[in-house]
């Protein structure tokens, strides 16, 4: 019997923040959240990809968590609501998850997170809003390839 092929096979590295906002979400279905409200949310950024580059990374971990932290830099300490780019906007938990990871597709495809960040198979984030509750995106930007675990280092050892 052969050992089993893989079908795919996804590295992922992942960074952790964190932000504190202040938003109302207009609608009914939101209670009493209509009003001004606060949050703090810890941010979770998950990046794949289905080979590791040349010096066996997906992506920069340190370049991955200060391009983490600046994209939340200008949400944090902030009002949601007058924000120029979520005006109008109802900045639930899963659209913040989606607006965050759109904002770190451009820098990885800006080539920002070094490594092979521009050649990633997906981005994924992650929003905690209290320790039994949490909302993510995640873009797939490419299916992944075929396994590949004869590139793998330790293979054929």
């Amino acid at each position: 019997m052969s050992p089993a092929r893989p079908v795919a096979v996804e590295h992922a590295v992942t960074v952790e923040d964190s932000m504190m906002v202040a938003h109302s979400l207009a609608g009914e279905v939101f209670g009493p959240a209509q009003r001004l409200h606060g949050a703090t949310y810890v941010v979770r950024a998950t990046f794949r990809r289905d080979r590791l580059d040349a010096d066996g990374i997906v992506v920069d971990i340190g370049a991955a968590g200060t391009v983490l932290g600046e994209v939340l830099a200008d949400l944090t300490y902030t009002n949601l609501d007058e924000h120029p780019e979520l005006a109008g906007v109802v900045t639930t938990t899963e659209v913040l998850a989606g607006f965050v990871a759109s904002r770190l597709v451009a820098r990885a495809a800006a080539g920002d997170l070094r490594g092979a960040g521009d050649d990633l198979t997906s981005v994924e984030v992650w929003l905690g809003e209290n320790p039994r509750a949490a909302a993510s995106c995640r873009v797939v930007l490419r299916e992944p390839g075929p396994g590949a675990p004869d590139a793998w280092p330790w293979a054929g050892r």
